[in-house]
């Protein structure tokens, strides 16, 4: 029988983690149920492994509610919307009513998820303000009008309170019209870069509008940002297919965010509120930045297209 070396889990891929008998094996073959790389083996179960697999991980742990970077396992239970795991931890004695992040326990985080029932709710546990009530009822409405988008490579600005029109207007564009834009659609790589950076689309949604670019990241350059924004608030993203998702925030003309990262969790020190959109939009880059300035759209026709209108930026002017 092969010798387990150092914490006993190397090699053990995230489907591996749903598998009851290879993990119990490789817990009777010495694995530490207490350590996996800098992190612990029930964190990574809760997020990605079997219910039964995090039940044989409980009953080993020293503490089920021991932390790693501040998180317990039931919190990234409760954060992954996997109830079953949840269910389980709070059975092996993991408290609901920790507290996390900000104001934030798993229990709380349940309330504005799809299981609000989750948990049993103590008298003495606030439940959901007015205001986190209504941030979570639209979640739920923005992130099943967006569905399931594939959007690599993908540009956007998101911005509140101004319309299509006035966002050309902002950026100096002209209306767009080609018969080969066709083409650029279905191949942006047989365009010149510089000549296709410059084409942009632009819809009108419910609290303002939306800038895409199916194949750049034109709509998040500072100086379309910076533009855009005067008076109001601006969220760009650009799906970059090397890098994941990267955000930035541009309000009343200036770059106040840059290097974000929509879509992906909380973070240590964002407030309650941030803390919130987090979760409900936790992978859904863009229905967080749409979210982020208020923006309410009805579908997803203004991330895949096709758009109000074309439009083609002037060729300086914009990019810094």
């Amino acid at each position: 029988m092969a010798v387990v070396e150092s914490d006993g889990w190397a090699g053990l891929s995230r489907e591996g983690w749903r598998d009851h008998a290879l993990v119990r094996d490789r817990l009777e073959r010495g694995a530490d149920p207490n350590v996996w790389g800098d992190s612990r083996p029930l964190h990574r179960a809760a997020e990605f492994g079997s219910p039964e697999v995090v039940a044989e991980l409980a009953r080993r742990v020293d503490d089920v509610d021991a932390e790693s970077e501040g998180r317990t396992a039931l919190w990234l239970a409760v954060l992954a919307d996997r109830a079953d795991n949840a269910r389980v931890l709070a059975a092996a004695g993991a408290d609901p009513w920790r507290i996390v992040l900000a104001d934030w326990s798993p229990g709380r985080l349940s309330l504005a998820g799809p299981v609000p029932d989750l948990f049993m709710v103590p008298s003495c546990e606030r439940g959901l303000t007015p205001a986190e009530s209504a941030a979570a009822t639209e979640g739920r409405r923005l992130t099943a009008a967006l569905g399931d988008l594939d959007h690599d490579g993908t540009g956007l600005a998101c911005v509140a309170g101004i319309d299509a029109a006035e966002a050309a207007r902002r950026l100096g564009a002209e209306p767009y019209e080609d018969p080969e834009l066709d083409v650029l659609l279905e191949d942006p790589l047989s365009y010149d870069m510089d000549e296709s950076l410059q084409i942009i689309g632009a819809t009108d949604v419910p609290g303002g509008c939306v800038i895409t670019q199916p194949w750049g990241y034109a709509p998040q350059m500072p100086g379309v940002q910076t533009l855009l924004s005067a008076g109001t608030v601006c969220y760009g993203l650009y799906a970059n297919p090397k890098s994941g998702n990267q955000g930035s925030i541009a309000r009343d003309g200036v770059m106040e965010g840059w290097d974000l990262h929509p879509g992906g969790g909380p973070d240590e020190d964002d407030s309650s509120e941030e803390v919130l959109a987090a979760y409900l939009y936790h992978h859904n880059a863009v229905a967080y930045s749409c979210a982020f300035v208020g923006l309410r759209p009805a579908d997803a026709r203004a991330v895949t297209g096709p758009p109000d209108r074309w439009l083609k930026l002037p060729r300086s002017g914009y990019r810094h």
